[in-house]
């Protein structure tokens, strides 16, 4: 008999039995929904204290690091790297410590700094920002070859004035003359004409002319 022409009660006595049937596999399915949403909102809660506390210990870094406190924002860059590496405040405090590095003339510790933000950060523009800093501190070690590569992972739309003018500062040390000319033209090509850095890229590539002139000599 087609279910649709059961009557009212024969309907109820057929999901009656399909209930006792299959009582135990429903409980079941309730009881891993309920799970499920239990160990979602867990999770979210573990996430949330998480970064609340990533974000404090981000605030005394930056607190230490203003005092002039080394030993004390080197130890809270550390928790940051071990408690919270995958944490964007951990990338900060390192990117902050390779700065800092720069500012006493240790390349090779904002190096060390760098690469490990770069392995960390995963937010796109973040690491392209990473990168070029990379750039930047390769080309101050006289690795200019090692400075282009990095320059190559930067992403087009990421900072192109920034990555255009080193650019054309890392392949005017290779002694590539037209290219760095055309790496500086680019980067002007991306800023404003009252834009502070316009000046200083004009004057690079007013320099490019001299160097051309020596190389033909």
């Amino acid at each position: 008999m087609a279910f649709e022409v059961l009557d009212e009660h024969e309907q109820g006595e057929l999901v009656r039995k399909w209930l006792r049937a299959n009582a135990m596999s429903i409980l079941i399915g309730i009881a891993i929904g309920l799970l499920l949403i239990f160990g979602f909102q867990q999770w979210k809660a573990r996430e949330l204290r998480s970064h609340a506390e990533a974000a404090t210990s981000y605030g005394s870094f930056i607190e230490a690091v203003e005092a002039k406190k080394a030993d004390d924002a080197a130890a809270v860059a550390a928790t940051l790297r071990k408690d919270y590496p995958s944490s964007p405040y951990a990338v900060l405090a390192a990117m902050r410590q390779a700065e800092i590095a720069v500012e006493k003339g240790d390349l090779a510790a904002a190096a060390a700094d760098l690469d490990w933000a770069d392995k960390t950060a995963s937010e796109s523009s973040m690491k392209s920002l990473i990168v070029l800093r990379q750039a930047r501190v390769s080309l101050a070690l006289g690795e200019a070859d090692k400075a282009l590569a990095q320059l190559d992972r930067v992403a087009k739309s990421d900072y192109p004035a920034l990555a255009g003018e080193l650019r054309g500062d890392v392949l005017a040390k290779l002694g590539r003359i037209e290219d760095a000319r055309a790496a500086y033209q680019e980067a002007l090509s991306h800023l404003d004409m009252q834009s502070p850095g316009r000046t200083f890229v004009e004057m690079k590539l007013g320099d490019l002319s001299a160097a051309a002139e020596k190389q033909k000599s």
